[in-house]
Formats: C-alpha cells, structure tokens, sequence
C-alpha cells in the first residue's frame, strides 16, 4: 500500500514522521551509551542510577535504544499497513518528550527514587503499544495485531527489570525476558521483510531462484523458537530448554538459507539483512549449548549474539534502508553505509569471541569502539536525511 501523505503542519521536517526523530536520538544513544560504559565498567565513571553499572548498560540498550528504534519502525510501518496518516507534530513530539524523559530518570533514580523512574519509563512503551494498536484496530488491519505481543512482552520486561533490581538486586530473569522478546520480533518482522525485500531485488535483478514464501513452516518455527526463549527467561540451565534453543537455532537456519540470501551478495542492503537475521540462530545454538556445557560455553556469548548480533546488526540494517526509501532516495548503500554495515558485524563477532576469553580487554575495546563507529557513523551518514524534508523525485517503495 502506498504511503499516505503527511497531513501539513507548522512543525519541522524531523516531526513529520516516526522514523526521523527516533531513528536519529536512538542511534545518538545507542553509540554514545556504549562510549559511558566501558569507563563505568572499570569504575571511572558512575551513573546516579539504583541500578548497578551492568544493569544500567543492558537496561539502556534494550529498554532505551531498542525501544527508540522499534518506536521508529512501528510508526512508520503502520501507516502503510492501515493506509491512515502517521503520527506526527505535537503528539510525536511528547512521545520523544517521554522516551527522553524515560533516559534521564533512569540515569538519575537515586534522586527521583526508583517507583518514579519505572513509572516515567514504562510510560513510554505503554504509551507506543496503545497508539500502535489504536491505528491497527482503527485500520482493521487485524493480522498485524500480533507484532504488539512482543514489544507488550518488552514492555512487562522493563516492568519487571524494574522490580527485580528492587527487590533482588539482579535482573537476570527480565533482562532475559526483553531479550527475548526482542529477538521473537526480529524473526517475525525479519520474516517478513528479508524474503520480501529479496524477491524484488531478485525478480528485478537476477531472475532464477527465490525466496520461500512464508508458511507454516515459518510459523511453527517462531512459535518453538518462542516458547525456548520463554523457558530460556526462567529456566535458563535446564536441559529442556538447551533441547527446545537448539532445535530452534536449527529450524532458524533452516529458514534463513530459504530465503536465498546467497544470491544477494551485490546489494549491501538486502545482504545485510541475512547477516543479521544469521545471528538469530546463532545466539539460540549457543544459548542452548550453555545449559548443557556451562564451563566451556558462557552465558554471555548467546547474550551478546543476541544483542550485538542480531539486534544491533538488524536495526542499523532496517534504519539504513528505511532512512533512504522514505526520505525519497535510491536503495542504494555508500561506501560509508557499508562501513557501518562492517564495523557493526566485526564488532558482533569480537564480542561474542571476547565471552570465550580469559582476559578479553582488547576484544572488549576494539569491540565497543566498532559499535560507536557504526551508529555514529549512522547518525552521520543519515541525519541530514532526517531532519530535512523528503525529496519528491520518486516514492518510497519497499522501504519498511
């Protein structure tokens, strides 16, 4: 469905859609959060947070930054799934208000106490998933229901991480809940877009094999894939769950070869995106591997195959693509946008390798100074876009 045009208002260009403003302060935290970390981490620096230092960095990176950018994509893709005009002016401001406002709280909760800042923060997403479902509903377009279970599960998840920090002092369990919850959104809109942004490139320049179509195949594999990232959340070293996470990680990348990303290898933009979804199953293989072989293979790696893999990679892969479908340029990635792709997937790889290393101190840096150079490289190469109007000479197709 096209796109509906933005209804004129007295407001700057980068309120006229979701995708600018949160695309841009996301990518803006996402790098400058990682940049504060290392320092926190070794003690140079502290947060006037409740929460404890690692508890901060995950918290901000998925409750924060992952937040911002499915608020970005959300309030773009409805639009285009309802037919009905974006959220944009005033209304798209107060929730960049509150999203800001949700940041700050959380950094300085030992003056506001900890009640407050769950509740200013948690406001956010409460307030995404409503205005969300409320365009769905008003759209009848039913079927996209189901993409607000996982960002109303990443919404329970902060609620809790909330509540455990409190109350226990560790949040293993509702870390691992957002996690999840994240990660069964990358496999069903990640199911969505890679086989179909890869069909029009391939129907268009490389006749011959194409994607699968979705199916039940698809479905059956998000529901397992689910249901081992929920026993993962509570039961993370049982064997049935390292059964249920390898079986997933399997049928995942099953899914993955059928979607005919080896014939993508010249377009950077679709190509990453089977990069991306790639870590998917990686992160469910080795998080099912830790149960059953918890010295040789550490918690941390599935976590950060998740995070820095899958998520991190997918989101600067959406918001490329998005930023220039919607801005009204060419799908085409630049040198620079593939050197953002790079550094993102290097960095993933050192991460992940760093969980398995006694002493990882130079993975760990070069590892975080790749990400800073990916989303500020980012925010760079596309905040102009952002923030100035869309250029008119051709519509934003297949864009998100």
């Amino acid at each position: 469905m096209a796109i509906p045009r933005t209804r004129p208002g007295a407001y700057p260009a980068i309120l006229s859609y979701g995708f600018r403003p949160f695309f841009l302060l996301g990518s803006l935290f996402g790098g400058g959060a990682i940049l504060f970390w290392l320092p926190l981490y070794y003690g140079k620096l502290e947060t006037f947070s409740v929460f404890s230092p690692v508890d901060w960095h995950v918290h901000e990176l998925l409750f924060g930054y992952l937040a911002a950018v499915v608020t970005g994509f959300l309030l773009t893709a409805i639009p285009n799934w309802t037919g009905r005009l974006p959220l944009q002016g005033l209304p798209l401001l107060a929730l960049v208000v509150l999203w800001a406002t949700g940041r700050l709280v959380v950094f300085c909760s030992v003056q506001t106490g900890w009640v407050l800042a769950a509740v200013i923060d948690c406001a956010f997403l409460l307030a995404v998933v409503t205005a969300a479902a409320v365009e769905i509903v008003a759209g009848r377009n039913w079927r996209n229901l189901k993409v607000l279970l996982p960002v109303t599960v990443l919404l329970a998840a902060n609620m809790m991480f909330h509540a455990e920090a409190h109350y226990q002092g560790v949040t293993d369990s509702s870390r691992r809940l957002g996690l999840g919850a994240a990660i069964v959104l990358v496999m069903i809109i990640g199911g969505r877009i890679i086989p179909s942004f890869t069909r029009n490139w391939l129907a268009r320049e490389r006749p011959g094999r194409l994607p699968v179509p979705f199916g039940r195949f698809d479905a059956a594999t998000i529901l397992l894939s689910a249901c081992g990232l929920l026993g993962w959340t509570f039961f993370a070293d049982q064997a049935v769950t390292g059964s249920i996470l390898i079986v997933a990680a399997i049928l995942n990348a099953i899914r993955l070869a059928r979607w005919a990303g080896d014939r993508t290898l010249r377009d950077p933009l679709v190509l990453i995106l089977h990069a991306s979804f790639a870590f998917v199953p990686v992160g469910l293989f080795l998080a099912g591997l830790a149960a059953f072989l918890p010295e040789e293979v550490p918690v941390a790696a599935g976590i950060h195959a998740f995070g820095v893999g899958a998520l991190a990679s997918m989101t600067l892969a959406v918001m490329s693509r998005a930023t220039l479908g919607h801005t009204g340029r060419e799908l085409r990635a630049t040198i620079g946008t593939c050197a953002v792709f790079a550094a993102i997937l290097v960095a993933a790889m050192l991460r992940i390798l760093a969980a398995f290393v006694p002493s990882p101190g130079t993975l760990l840096h070069v590892a975080a100074a790749l990400w800073t150079i990916a989303f500020i490289g980012y925010a760079v190469l596309f905040g102009p876009m952002l923030v100035r109007p869309r250029l008119q000479a051709r519509r934003p197709t297949n864009a998100a």
